[in-house]
């Protein structure tokens, strides 16, 4: 996808000939633990980087785009803390609470329409997704829920083209 910076890959992408970019999800994952912390925070740091060069340079070219972002983890990583340290999936709310929110298409570059952290237990048998807006770890939601508040935003910034009624985004007839 061409942004205002240069080119970037991003996980999935909706656009049109008409508005251009509508809505872009990044998904970053980080689902081992660094064998000398024995935690999941070894890359936060660079990913939230990653995600955040995304977010400027689509934001740049496509100003009304709908950006969503998705830190997903071993559920491990709600449990890794220590005495000394928070656990990486508290630590991650943290360093993303600033970077999302973004409800003005005027609005900082940087921060994401919506950042979500998932806790994932990829067991085979038992496989589950926790899912939580960034900032707040206390209050799960379903992943459906997320899905509608994005598509609900693209409604929102494109207002002569969509219109999301009861859980569907459709095209506005005149």
């Amino acid at each position: 996808m061409s942004g205002g910076i240069g080119a970037k890959k991003v996980d999935v992408t909706w656009s049109t000939e008409q508005s251009g970019l509508q809505l872009a999800l990044s998904v970053k994952c980080i689902n081992f633990k660094d064998r000398r912390g024995r935690n999941y925070q070894k890359n936060v740091v660079n990913r939230r980087g990653d995600m955040l060069f995304e977010s400027v340079t689509l934001h740049r070219r496509f100003p009304y785009a709908v950006l969503g972002g998705f830190m997903l983890f071993d559920r491990g990583a709600a449990e890794d803390g220590s005495d000394r340290r928070n656990s990486t999936f508290v630590n991650t709310h943290k360093r993303l609470r600033l970077f999302t929110g973004r409800s003005d298409p005027a609005g900082r570059d940087e921060q994401y329409e919506r950042l979500y952290v998932a806790l994932i237990d990829a067991n085979p048998l038992a496989a589950s997704v926790q899912l939580f807006r960034a900032g707040d770890s206390e209050h799960q939601m379903q992943l459906d829920d997320a899905f509608d508040e994005l598509l609900a935003l693209v409604a929102e910034r494109n207002p002569d083209f969509y219109e999301f009624v009861d859980g569907r985004l459709r095209r506005v007839q005149f």
